[in-house]
């Protein structure tokens, strides 16, 4: 009998680094292509695919705001954490010098990661759902005046070249991708766990809830705030933490002080995509 095939969507087009990272870590999958990172998650949501991979953070530019959001609205989990070096280059038309060039396209995180360099340069700014549509963009202009920064296989596929290597102003550029399921993994012997929590307005509530995380066996590893988009200046908390500690109690324990409680995920620290 033949092997049912792997379904992954992801967010982009060939050549865009969430292609390479999700063609490395399925090579024998069936990958769909998506415009959006909303657009990638349905697909596993609904059950069109099996999992979604979505970038979730960068060493450099720090996390991405479009996953975490779909993360703590949505219901899908993390089943895994990976990371993958980012090499951002700076691509045009054949025979583009630097000095040719006005304007940069990219995407809102590769353009954060190249900050300095773009600043450098006094090049103009524009911003593109991803790097692989931005190079498509400059091979279609043709103009030695436009530059996008992507790949390496994002100059090769749209018969670019490069001006300038591995521009981004952190040399150890790396970017953690998330695989979304609707399942969640099985429990595993060393891994974190991702969980989600807003605190009541009132003072001393994170303190609290940082306490009781602490105090159920946890050891946190990483916590970042975002706004919440209902209510204007408060936030919800995404924390990574190890320890296998009682999840349930944990969650009934955060209760008091904490809305919107839940475990996001889990993954093992340190999968690196090669």
């Amino acid at each position: 009998m033949k092997e049912k095939q792997t379904t992954v969507a992801y967010c982009g087009t060939r050549g865009s680094f969430g292609e390479i990272a999700a063609s490395k870590l399925f090579p024998n999958g069936k990958l769909l292509p998506c415009a959006t990172f909303k657009e990638a998650y349905e697909l596993a949501r609904s059950g069109e695919a099996e999992s979604a991979l979505l970038p979730i953070e960068n060493s450099y530019a720090g996390e991405v705001a479009a996953t975490l959001e779909l993360l703590y609205r949505g219901d899908l989990l993390v089943s895994d954490l990976y990371e993958m070096k980012i090499e951002q280059n700076l691509v045009g038309v054949k025979g583009t010098s630097l000095d040719d060039v006005k304007t940069v396209i990219s995407h809102p995180q590769a353009l954060a990661q190249c900050a300095e360099y773009i600043a450098a340069h006094k090049f103009g700014e524009v911003v593109s759902e991803n790097t692989a549509f931005a190079a498509k963009t400059v091979a279609d202009k043709g103009s030695k005046a436009l530059a996008a920064i992507a790949s390496r296989a994002c100059a090769d596929l749209y018969g670019l070249e490069v001006i300038a290597a591995d521009i981004a102003e952190s040399r150890e550029n790396t970017t953690r991708f998330a695989l979304f399921s609707p399942r969640p993994a099985e429990k595993r012997e060393g891994e974190h766990v991702i969980l989600l929590f807003a605190v009541g307005d009132r003072s001393g509530a994170l303190a609290e809830a940082l306490s009781i995380i602490a105090r159920y066996g946890y050891n946190m590893k990483s916590l970042h705030s975002r706004p919440l988009k209902d209510r204007p200046w408060q936030y919800y908390f995404y924390v990574e933490a190890e320890g296998d500690g009682e999840e349930d109690a944990l969650i009934n324990g955060l209760k008091n002080c904490c809305d919107d409680i839940k475990i996001a995920g889990r993954f093992i620290p340190g999968k690196e995509i090669r």
